[in-house]
């Protein structure tokens, strides 16, 4: 399926599962199914996308917080006094991040890094797409770098146990940072030689049909309905 597809499937999935009304888990549950179809059709391994829900992590302590800290009506959770308001609140934030950050995880292993950004062309300014391009081009670049660094250090026999050696890993950043800015900077002036004009080439998107459409938008269209039964049941 062309990567335009999925990306504004996507954001639409996520703003339904958004628009979903404060405590009305049923809801979530019904999302849920829904992109669990949808994973089950993708084929990705559900342990691969276990692994990577890490970046959920800030979520999930925002959201084990809320119960405590929220102010309103107490009430018990496993002999705990707890925020009514807060409870209902971090559970639906815990719901809402989890089908985002699954939907993304779907997007990022059904997709190349280089079709994501041919499909985002057109539709975001065209410098953003540009670094976005160049980042995604040279990131290899950069982690070598990194990589090289950190065999260099540990030849000499450095090897970051405690915060005392916080500093020298403070300096290799710095290195990098620099290392990578110079390099950058040698690319530009390479790529203006060639006649660079702003515009990367050849990150024309894959031609859309109308079944990729129907096929996308299936998802979102689920979502969208459920949001909308949560609001006229709520």
């Amino acid at each position: 399926m062309p990567a335009q597809c999925k990306i504004i499937a996507l954001v639409f999935f996520v703003l339904a599962v958004v628009a979903v009304p404060r405590g009305e888990y049923w809801a979530y549950g019904v999302d849920a199914l829904a992109l669990a179809v949808a994973l089950a059709w993708s084929r990705v391994p559900p342990p691969y996308i276990a692994k990577r829900m890490v970046v959920e992590l800030p979520f999930v302590v925002f959201a084990l917080l809320l119960p405590f800290i929220a102010v309103g009506e107490r009430t018990e959770v496993l002999g705990l006094s707890v925020s009514q308001s807060g409870l209902a609140a971090g559970l639906s934030l815990l719901a809402k991040a989890t089908l985002g950050v699954v939907a993304g995880l779907l997007l990022a292993a059904t997709t190349e890094p280089r079709d994501i950004i041919a499909g985002l062309e057109g539709k975001l300014p065209g410098q953003i797409v540009s670094i976005m391009a160049m980042m995604v081009r040279y990131l290899d670049v950069t982690s070598d770098q990194l990589r090289r660094m950190r065999i260099a250090r540990e030849s000499r026999g450095f090897i970051a146990r405690d915060p005392r050696h916080w500093p020298v890993l403070a300096h290799s950043a710095g290195a990098l940072f620099v290392r990578s800015y110079e390099r950058g900077e040698r690319v530009h002036l390479a790529m203006l030689s060639r006649g660079y004009d702003g515009a990367l080439p050849g990150l024309g998107g894959t031609q859309t049909r109308r079944r990729d459409w129907s096929v996308a938008l299936s998802l979102p269209a689920v979502a969208a309905v459920v949001a909308c039964s949560a609001w006229v049941l709520r």
